[in-house]
């Protein structure tokens, strides 16, 4: 089943984005969220923070997100992470965009790069560049802010949960979805 929902995401992903999608920078989506409205003072404050360029998603019933990043501490990149989500609900569509997680102090950094991470149970509207994205966990784990395109982001976030913030900018597509399902990341270190 996996290998279907990867298939379906990669194929969505192309089809939908194309190779630009693949081509952004760490830096350029780093300068995205400095720019993006609440995220700046996250910046300054947080210990460290994961970074995700692009994250493809796509589904038809069962669906998929998948993303590679990296991950800082205190400035230095100090280790690369993989997203990978499967969910189960109503949705439609492909879309494309990027994430951070910010990690408030040293005790959350360490729950994030302790090995597997996993967040949980959300619900998403995102329309080609302008999207909101809330998400309610299960777990008392994260929410999200919302955005306009990479050239336009703006975020709203309420602040740290466990320790952690998590902010998306969307990059593109068209997704509908009231679903259920969690991100669960790996974390490797240099």
């Amino acid at each position: 089943m996996l290998k279907t929902v990867r298939s379906l995401l990669l194929f969505a992903a192309f089809s939908v984005f194309g190779q630009a999608a693949l081509a952004d920078s760490y830096s350029d989506t780093v300068k995205a969220f400095r720019e993006a409205g609440e995220t700046t003072t996250f910046f300054s404050n947080a210990y460290g923070y994961a970074v995700f360029p692009t994250i493809g998603k796509g589904g038809i019933g069962i669906g998929g997100a998948h993303g590679k990043g990296r991950v800082y501490a205190q400035g230095s990149h100090v280790g690369n992470v993989s997203m990978t989500q499967v969910t189960l609900g109503f949705q439609l569509g492909g879309q494309a965009f990027s994430q951070m997680i910010f990690f408030e102090d040293e005790r959350s950094f360490r729950e994030f790069t302790s090995g597997n991470f996993e967040f949980s149970a959300q619900m998403t509207a995102v329309a080609i560049t302008a999207g909101v994205s809330a998400e309610t966990n299960t777990g008392g784990g994260m929410s999200a802010g919302a955005s306009g395109g990479r050239n336009d982001a703006a975020t709203t976030h309420a602040g740290y949960r466990k320790g952690m913030a998590a902010f998306t900018i969307a990059k593109g597509g068209l997704m509908y979805e009231a679903s259920l399902g969690g991100q669960k990341f790996s974390y490797t270190p240099l």
